[in-house]
């Protein structure tokens, strides 16, 4: 499975891109809970989802995707409604066991997102690398967005995996409630396809 975490050290630019790569403390991350999401278990040697969730988000928060919900309980807002820039939270699921983490580029309607997220897709055959402004479709009975589908570029579509979530990380103190996380200016692409995101959803009913 990819790993998800933290390595210390260097700075690098992954296509043109500064990204900070930490060693030895790594946790696993974003693998499809699915076959029909084209999981094959291969271990990616690149980017994890949560030092690219802390940059592009600004929300210092550390450790496995899953824990960021509770970690961020006395530091950060927290809500079921997205808001550019916020952190959504995947809970552990299936083969997905330490959760993963997308920081929301764009709200489309109130059932589509683009999210931006690491180490989901493969790309060129290898997990680890970066997609910005990926298809995300609210599929909760209550419109709550507590169950999502996310697009694969594995498959080209929205994947079949329902995953369950614990929901947004705002970048508001949880006790002034003033900002103090700033979301990065790369976040979203120049053009985010926002039909294309439209289209992907077409047949992402919600759950019954």
């Amino acid at each position: 499975m990819p790993w998800s975490g933290e390595r210390t050290t260097r700075e690098v630019r992954v296509k043109g891109f500064p990204l900070k790569l930490f060693a030895m403390a790594a946790v696993l991350c974003a693998t499809p809970a699915m076959a029909q999401d084209n999981y094959d278990g291969r271990i990616g040697t690149g980017l994890e989802c949560v030092p690219y969730a802390r940059q592009m988000s600004g929300i210092q928060i550390y450790g496995n995707a899953w824990t960021w919900w509770d970690q961020a309980a006395d530091r950060y807002e927290e809500g079921a409604r997205p808001q550019v820039g916020a952190v959504l939270v995947f809970r552990p699921h299936g083969v997905m066991k330490l959760g993963h983490v997308a920081v929301v580029s764009k709200i489309v309607s109130n059932r589509i997102l683009m999210v931006s997220h690491a180490n989901w897709s493969r790309i060129g055959g290898v997990r680890g690398q970066i997609e910005r402004d990926v298809t995300l479709v609210d599929v909760s009975p209550a419109n709550d967005w507590s169950e999502v589908r996310v697009w694969w570029r594995d498959n080209q579509g929205l994947g079949t995996t329902r995953y369950p979530v614990y929901g947004f990380i705002y970048g508001n103190s949880a006790v002034s409630g003033a900002r103090i996380a700033h979301v990065s200016k790369d976040l979203s692409s120049p053009s985010p396809d926002i039909v294309g995101a439209v289209i992907d959803s077409l047949g992402a009913s919600p759950a019954g």
